[in-house]
C-alpha cells in the first residue's frame, strides 16, 4: 500500500501522522478544507510525495479516492467544546460526511478510522474492546455512530484513542492535559471539575505509532476495534494536577464544587492492541515537561495582538 489519503491531514494528529507517512515513503494525500490555515503543511510543500486536495469531506467524491489504497479517516469536529458548539456541523461532518466517504470506498480500499475512548461513558469500571459504549456528549456520541458506520466496510480497522497530549505542527491547546498545563504556565492555576473522575492518555507520537503498525499488520487487524493506550496511562484529574505541580511548583489547584458538563469516568483496557506488540514509550511526566517547554513561549495566535 503506497498510496494513502489522510483526511483532517492539516490537524493536530494528521500533520504529525503525514510527516511519519512521508518519512516512511509512502506517497501521501491530504483531504482538508484548511479551515485553520495552512501554516502547519508548508513544510511538506517540498516533498515530490505530498499532495493536497483541498476541499470540505461533506463533499467528498469518488474521484478523490480512486488513487489511494488505504484511507485514514481523521477528519471530524473534534473533541466536546467543539461539538457542542457546532452541534449542527458535528453530525453533518462526524457522521453524515462519514457515511458518505464509506459509500464511496471500493471493496479492496483499507479504511483506518480515527475513533476514540470518549464513548466509553462514566461508569467508573474498566472498559475493553467487548464494553458496551455509553456516550455521555455528542462527541461520543458522533464519533459511536460513525465508527459503527465504518465498521460495515469490510476492509477496516477502529482505533479508539486515549486522551491525546503533546506538541504538533498544528497545535491544541484544548485537549485536557495539554489545557492543564497551558494554565498552570500561563495563570499559575488548573481548576478540577470532578478531580476524581479518571481519563486515559497517550501522547501524540505514541498515536501516530499505533496508527503506523496497520499497513504491517492488515490481515490480523482488518475488521477490528482496537484500544489506543497504555494501561499505565489512566489517571484522575486530580493526579494529573499534582504531576504538573510537581514540576511547576507555584501551580495553585482549585477544586470546583461545579460538575464537569464533559462527564466521563473510566479505566481502559489496552491489551488487545498490546498482543500485537504496540506499546507506548513516552511517560505523563515526560509529556508534562515537554509541554511546559513549549508553553514557556507559545501563546495562542490572535490579529489583535499589540505590536
Amino acid at each position: 500500500m503506497k498510496n494513502i489519503l489522510v483526511t483532517g491531514g492539516a490537524g493536530y494528529k494528521g500533520t504529525v501522522l503525514v510527516d511519519a507517512l512521508l518519512e516512511k515513503g509512502y506517497s501521501v494525500t491530504i483531504y482538508d478544507n484548511f479551515m485553520y490555515g495552512y501554516t502547519p503543511v508548508l513544510g511538506f510543500a517540498g516533498n515530490k510525495n505530498f499532495h493536497v486536495i483541498k476541499k470540505d469531506i461533506r463533499n467528498i467524491e469518488k474521484s478523490d479516492l480512486k488513487n489511494s489504497d488505504m484511507i485514514y479517516h481523521l477528519a471530524a469536529i473534534s473533541g466536546y467544546p467543539a461539538c457542542e458548539a457546532n452541534p449542527h456541523s458535528a453530525q453533518t461532518i462526524n457522521v453524515a460526511s462519514t457515511a458518505r466517504l464509506v459509500d464511496l470506498l471500493s471493496k479492496s480500499q483499507m479504511l483506518v478510522y480515527a475513533s476514540t475512548t470518549s464513548m466509553y461513558g462514566r461508569d467508573g469500571i474498566q472498559q475493553d474492546e467487548t464494553s458496551i459504549p455509553s456516550p455521555t456528549s455528542l462527541y461520543g456520541r458522533t464519533k459511536h455512530e460513525a465508527e459503527n458506520i465504518c465498521m460495515q466496510h469490510q476492509n477496516c480497522v477502529s482505533l479508539r484513542f486515549a486522551t491525546v497530549f503533546g506538541p504538533s505542527r498544528k497545535m491544541r491547546t484544548d485537549l485536557l492535559l495539554n489545557d492543564f498545563i497551558y494554565k498552570a504556565v500561563t495563570e499559575k492555576s488548573i481548576i478540577l471539575f470532578d478531580a476524581k473522575s479518571v481519563r486515559t492518555f497517550i501522547h501524540i507520537r505514541d498515536a501516530i505509532k499505533a496508527y503506523l503498525i496497520v499497513p504491517e499488520n492488515l490481515e490480523k487487524m482488518t475488521g477490528n476495534i482496537y484500544n489506543v493506550g497504555s494501561n499505565t496511562l489512566n489517571y484522575s484529574k486530580e493526579e494529573i494536577a499534582h504531576i504538573i505541580k510537581k514540576q511547576l511548583p507555584e501551580t495553585v489547584i482549585i477544586n470546583s464544587t461545579l460538575a464537569d458538563p464533559d462527564r466521563r469516568d473510566f479505566i481502559i483496557n489496552f491489551d488487545k492492541i498490546a498482543g500485537l506488540g504496540y506499546k507506548t514509550e513516552i511517560s505523563l511526566e515526560l509529556g508534562v515537561e515537554e509541554l511546559i517547554q513549549l508553553y514557556s513561549w507559545f501563546r495562542h495566535y490572535s490579529p489583535f495582538s499589540t505590536i
